[in-house]
Formats: C-alpha cells, sequence, structure tokens
C-alpha cells in the first residue's frame, strides 16, 4: 500500500478516535447551553447563587469550599487543599472541558445535596459564575 494512500484511509479514522476529545473542549457559555436544553427552562442566575451559597440537607454547601465569593481561591473543608477560583472571569480554565465539568459536578452535588444536580441546577449555577466579573 502506498503511504499517500494508506494516509488517505487513516486519517478519517484517527479523527474519529480523537474527536472526543477535541469535542471536550468547551466555553462555559455552550456548557450553559448544553444544560438550559436538557432542562427546558432558562438558566437564571439569581437562582444559581442562591443554590451555591445555600445548604441542601447536608452538611456543606458550595460556599463551604468555594467561599461565597467564588472570585478568589477556596479550600477544601476536609483537605485543606487549595481550590481555584470558580468564576471563569478569574480561572479561564475553568469550565473549558465538558467532561472535568461533570466529574466535578457529580462528585461535588453529592457532597453538597446528595445527589446528581439537575441541568436546570447546572446551568443556573455556571449561568452566575458566568456573571462574575473582575
Amino acid at each position: 500500500m502506498s503511504y499517500l494512500k494508506f494516509l488517505t484511509l487513516a486519517t478519517p479514522l484517527a479523527l474519529a478516535l480523537f474527536s472526543p476529545c477535541v469535542q471536550a473542549q468547551t466555553t462555559p457559555a455552550e456548557q450553559i447551553a448544553g444544560y438550559v436544553a436538557q432542562s427546558g427552562q432558562p438558566a437564571q442566575a439569581a437562582r444559581g447563587q442562591e443554590f451555591f451559597t445555600s445548604k441542601h440537607g447536608k452538611d456543606w454547601s458550595c460556599s463551604t469550599c468555594h467561599t461565597a465569593k467564588p472570585t478568589v481561591d477556596g479550600k477544601h473543608a476536609s483537605t485543606g487543599k487549595r481550590i481555584a477560583p470558580m468564576a471563569p472571569a478569574f480561572n479561564p480554565q475553568r469550565f473549558t472541558d465538558a467532561a472535568k465539568t461533570e466529574k466535578w459536578f457529580r462528585r461535588n452535588c453529592n457532597d453538597v445535596v446528595g445527589r446528581e444536580c439537575t441541568a436546570g441546577e447546572k446551568a443556573d449555577l455556571l449561568s452566575w459564575l458566568v456573571s462574575l466579573k473582575s
């Protein structure tokens, strides 16, 4: 098989194999849009702030570790590990990888709410975090 023919056949296969990695890169706005589409309701930043700062029947709220002002570093309540700011304007890497966003929502919602967060809750929360500007 010629090198050119190999490349012609291999390139689409390589793109198909690695496209999930590329698709994981996203923006906070794209993630909000996805959660809004899943929930069927518009995101509300005020509701997101309320969700972030309230306890939901467990010992912690989101602000327990991330602080009530998510534009600054937080600290994990149990481990003391530093947590970078949640607001994308203060941490440009925040919410740029959809898989990572889902992983942390799954873990943190379970700790704070005792269940997975709904798509509407995620949309509201991200909407509030995106609204925080320097």
